[in-house]
């Protein structure tokens, strides 16, 4: 099983595969059924047909990475870690293999390979917040054991009791009802567009990011659970919580007009992407899955004058991937209206 927090990474980027030399061109009949059964949760199909596409096509990093994707559903761990491990040898200078094999390493416990593998991530793409943010889930994690092994050689210590209790809080699952803790994201089907950053899509570790979960049937879109923030005494801290509130709603109910509208027209877009391209994308991520529930935890809000500052815990399931994380949001109010500038993970 993958561990809880680290997010996986479910496609390679555009641009970085251009670099690599790889002319891509459209999808071959073969890997587009392959990406269409993947999304369907049909694996041993998707596997046929992916198969048949790296036949003709052996060396094609799409089809190789869909593969690697199909097998680590299929709890294939060891030859998901062999496609990934390929990958970044033939193809070095995609952040995305390495990503996805710090994952892997993690559920089999072995985070010494795992913090290499998200370093090497890291060097050949410097802006790959994922990746970033799964070291820290691993970082996170080896200091667990290591207040744990303190704790076993002196149970008076209560400084390292304290310490080992706020790490563990990063990574419990919150209960219906009870604040968010922190934990990642998840993987979906490829496809040729630059990996979202904190997360997609696309690992996050200590408990380890995505774990490849099953398919279930769909689920209408429920509403989702928006505590406001306790110091809202004014009207313009009640607005912004309002604002959040509509933006999960429309994430929630797959509203993508609803849910682009939520952001500023000078959003900050996390990789530094035009926003048509970061539109596009988010668009991609957001009909692909059959359902989707956002829960939403209002830290703190902080209003000066048309501006806004809110840190929230937020909590994202859909019928393949689940996640929670720690994020501020960067308001402005414009038209009268409360829209994100800037979107964040960490508080």
């Amino acid at each position: 099983m993958l561990p809880g927090p680290l997010r996986f990474a479910v496609a390679i980027a555009a641009l970085l595969l251009s670099l690599a030399g790889a002319a891509i061109a459209a999808p071959a009949d073969d890997l587009r059924e392959a990406q269409k059964l993947y999304g369907q949760g049909k694996l041993q199909p998707a596997m046929e047909k992916v198969d048949a596409y790296l036949k003709a096509q052996p060396r094609e990093p799409q089809g190789r990475f869909l593969k690697g994707l199909i097998l680590t559903e299929q709890k294939k761990v060891t030859e998901a870690v062999q496609v990934f491990t390929s990958l970044t040898e033939d193809y070095p200078e995609l952040p995305e293999p390495y990503n996805n094999l710090a994952v892997l390493y993690a559920s089999l416990g072995n985070y010494d390979k795992a913090k290499s593998a998200l370093e090497l991530a890291i060097h050949t793409h410097p802006s790959y917040a994922t990746a970033h943010e799964n070291l820290g889930d691993i970082y996170a994690q080896l200091a667990s054991r290591a207040y744990d092994r303190a704790l076993q050689l002196d149970k008076t210590n209560t400084t390292a009791q304290v310490k080992l209790a706020m790490v563990k809080d990063l990574f419990v699952a919150p209960k219906a009802g009870a604040p968010a803790r922190q934990e990642p994201a998840k993987p979906s089907p490829v496809a040729a567009t630059r990996p979202e950053a904190a997360k997609a899509e696309p690992p996050k570790v200590a408990a380890v990011r995505p774990e490849p979960a099953k398919v279930e049937a769909p689920k209408a879109a429920a509403a989702p659970r928006v505590e406001p923030a306790k110091a809202t005494g004014s009207d313009g801290k009640a607005a912004v919580a309002a604002a959040i509130e509509a933006w999960a709603s429309a994430w929630s109910a797959k509203d993508v007009k609803g849910y682009l509208a939520a952001y500023a027209p000078d959003f900050e877009t996390p990789g530094g992407e035009s926003r048509a391209e970061w539109e596009k994308q988010r668009t991609e991520r957001i009909e692909r899955p059959k359902s989707i529930e956002v829960t939403v935890n209002i830290r703190s809000i902080t209003v000066d004058g048309d501006k806004a500052v809110a840190v929230i815990r937020q909590g994202y399931r859909s019928d393949t991937f689940k996640s929670n994380s720690t994020k501020t949001l960067q308001l402005v109010k414009a038209g009268g209206k409360w829209a994100i500038r800037q979107e964040r993970v960490g508080g």
